[in-house]
């Protein structure tokens, strides 16, 4: 395959993905339809250990569970656990993406990212994928805040 051109584009798609929900899967499909026709989603689930490290909470769901979950969604082609150091650059070496599709809320490590690619001269677009937006709850905390609402009280 060497020097051959590759006909489906790589497209990796990152995320804790504790409690899914629709907001995931719109963004999901939208990366996936980012590489085009044939395109293969791979996505990186964050661990654990990083989770808590950048969200100062343990996710509710474990990372063998959330990367089962992801990876039986039918858009997604395959997905993996990230490395604990969250190195990503790791994880473009391995994968070797066309694409890197980011959340919405990505902004820094967008940056980040570019100018990683920038700097190694690869050839790999960095792009942020809009937000779903459609009334609450449209998010992972948001969903959180609702159980909390709805049954604080009520749950023995």
């Amino acid at each position: 395959m060497e020097g051959e051109e590759r006909r489906e584009k790589i497209v990796l798609a990152e995320g804790t993905f504790d409690l899914l929900h629709y907001g995931h899967i719109y963004y999901l499909t939208n990366a996936k339809k980012a590489g085009g026709e044939n395109a293969k989603l791979i996505v990186v689930v964050a661990r654990d250990k990083t989770v808590e490290r950048l969200k100062g909470r343990k996710p509710i769901l474990p990372e063998d569970q959330r990367r089962a979950i992801v990876e039986s969604l039918k858009v997604v082609d395959e997905a993996i656990l990230g490395y604990e150091d969250m190195d990503m650059y790791k994880v473009i070496e391995k994968i070797k993406p066309d694409i890197i599709a980011l959340g919405y809320d990505k902004i820094e490590l967008e940056k980040e990212l570019k100018r990683y690619v920038e700097e190694k001269g690869l050839n790999i677009e960095v792009i942020r994928m809009s937000k779903f937006d459609s009334i609450e709850p449209n998010s992972s905390s948001s969903i959180r805040r609702k159980i909390i609402e709805t049954y604080q009280g009520h749950i023995k």
